[in-house]
């Protein structure tokens, strides 16, 4: 149940529509892996963890997890264009059945760098999940294989998204005034 402040975002999506929309998501996840192993999926820091958390533990399969951090964003609202890793993953991909999952997927400019930095360590295949898509901003001819909700071009936090470090713990997706 989202806390009611004053200085909580509007709500876009309640938290119990985000619950079923996942559990859907990884029944479709299950469904495209049964039998591929190897699996690793791949949460991308930091926005994802809570989607990326609430997801695998719908998932029925046997898996591993690891963690790519990366940032596009710097201190401004905008993607600079400049995209640079902050956490690698921990272990070799090669061989295995890879699914990636992102928060957000605007641009495409993130996703792009990490493509081409996991397709260079010979995955035996490649998908990627999204919570979000805003598919009139996407710029990649990279295909979304799992994706939880189409958007427009709100701001949107909470489930795990910030603005300035703030509302990651919100229970639900919210929007805010998009930031100059």
């Amino acid at each position: 149940m989202a806390v009611e402040r004053p200085d909580n975002p509007r709500c876009l999506i309640p938290e119990e529509r985000l619950r079923s929309r996942v559990r859907e998501l990884a029944k479709e996840i299950e469904e495209q892996y049964q039998g591929k192993e190897p699996f690793v999926a791949i949460c991308v820091l930091k926005g994802a963890f809570v989607f990326f958390s609430d997801l695998i533990r719908s998932i029925d399969l046997p898996m591993s997890c690891d963690f790519l951090g990366i940032t596009s964003y710097g201190s401004r609202p905008k993607q600079s264009g400049e995209v640079r890793i902050t956490l690698d993953l921990s272990g070799s991909v090669a061989g295995k059945h890879v699914l990636l999952v992102e928060d957000v997927i605007d641009s495409g400019t993130s996703l792009q760098f990490m493509m081409q930095s996991l397709e260079a360590r010979k995955p035996a295949s490649l998908k990627v999940c999204t919570l979000f898509l805003k598919p009139h901003t996407l710029r990649t001819p990279y295909e979304i294989d799992f994706v939880g909700f189409q958007i427009g071009d709100e701001y949107v936090v909470g489930y795990g998204i910030d603005h300035k470090d703030r509302y990651r713990g919100l229970s639900y997706i919210g929007a805010v005034e998009r930031p100059l």
